[in-house]
């Protein structure tokens, strides 16, 4: 498994966590998508709408969607937290 790392996953909206090994090749956009499905086929109750957002649950760090794993401070272990945000919603709401 050289070229995934285990991360722990909090969903604070649904209130789960999960653990996943995510591949170190792949942008954050391409796991959050990959993340979302799996979670969906859970939940039916998601929004079709959501726009999940990663962040680093300990540095509080965000991750963007054009950035590669590889690239970024995520490794073996690191915990991070999807929030799920709707089109409507404010940045008073976050």
């Amino acid at each position: 498994m050289e070229y995934k790392v285990l991360v722990e996953i909090f969903l604070p909206e649904i209130e789960e966590r999960y653990e996943a090994y995510i591949p170190i090749n792949k942008t954050i956009g391409e796991i959050v998508d990959l993340l979302l499905g799996l979670i969906r086929n859970q939940h039916d109750e998601l929004p079709n709408d959501i726009k999940p957002k990663l962040y680093n649950r300990h540095s509080y760090r965000k991750y963007y969607g054009k950035e590669v794993v590889r690239t970024t401070d995520i490794r073996n272990g690191t915990e991070l937290i999807m929030i799920f945000r709707t089109p409507t919603a404010t940045t008073e709401d976050y």
